[in-house]
């Protein structure tokens, strides 16, 4: 019995809404409009006419898709080449860029002058159990060991190995670095002696009177002429009971961005 009431009412409001659309329908007629009946009829009859001509626009697109796929995939590929072309050139003349800095650097400093041989650093020790630095410049390009090299901004160090074609640089900053050293101020003299990371002036008068700025250069000695800058006094260490003074020093060069160097040939 509950289904059958069910039906009958959804029959009567099936009938309901015929009816409501048709009287709708006929007052839109009277008043010269279109009705929804009419309407509905007209999208309809229009989706089914533009149907073919929409799937056959869609299989031809997709063709067409297809057919470029080889196409596209070469250009994309000569894109991706000339992409990386462009990088690598970029990359050598930015190279190129950094290395005539280095090599004007040198020429304006003055150091370069002479019989010096220009060579460019190419490695540094792997775990850093040494200060040296190894420099593409060895004997067959008339290097010889215990000269001085120096950069634009003065002392790096002294040959302390040479091959064929490549050598091992002894850094100012390596324990067993020790390099004749003149206060340019005064012209008091002491040995400047590597500390690692700085330069210790060992050996100063005590009647010297150092002061933190100072510039000390090289004096006459086995591997430098006089006057080429060792680093600047950031520390002094004045002990009274002492003979000596002594002076902590930062290098005039930084030797961890090394790039072109000069040998002192002899």
């Amino acid at each position: 019995m509950y289904q059958d009431e069910r039906k009958l009412f959804t029959l009567i409001g099936i009938i309901i809404a015929a009816a409501a659309i048709l009287l709708v329908q006929i007052a839109a007629a009277r008043n010269g409009k279109t009705g929804p009946i009419i309407w509905a009829g007209s999208a309809v009859t229009a989706f089914v006419e533009e149907l073919p001509a929409i799937v056959t626009g869609s299989i031809r697109n997709a063709a067409t898709t297809v057919t470029s796929l080889p196409q596209l995939h070469a250009q994309n590929a000569e894109l991706v080449l000339q992409n990386e072309r462009l990088k690598s050139e970029n990359d050598r003349l930015r190279e190129r860029l950094a290395q005539s800095g280095a090599v004007a650097a040198l020429a304006a400093s003055g150091v370069a002058d002479g019989d010096g041989v220009e060579a460019r650093v190419i490695g540094y020790p792997p775990e850093n159990e040494t200060r040296t630095i190894t420099i593409d410049r060895g004997s067959r390009a008339g290097v010889k060991q215990d000269e001085g090299v120096v950069a634009a901004d003065g002392v790096v160090g002294r040959i302390a190995q040479v091959g064929p074609f490549s050598s091992t640089v002894l850094l100012l900053t390596d324990y067993t670095s020790q390099i004749p050293a003149v206060v340019r101020r005064g012209r008091w003299w002491g040995i400047a002696q590597g500390n690692l990371t700085s330069v210790r002036l060992q050996y100063v008068a005590q009647d010297a009177p150092l002061r933190v700025g100072d510039v000390v250069v090289t004096g006459n000695g086995r591997s430098f002429g006089s006057g080429i800058p060792i680093g600047t006094v950031v520390e002094v260490d004045r002990n009274d009971a002492a003979l000596y003074q002594s002076a902590v020093l930062r290098p005039a060069v930084q030797l961890g961005t090394l790039d072109r160097v000069v040998v002192l040939t002899k």
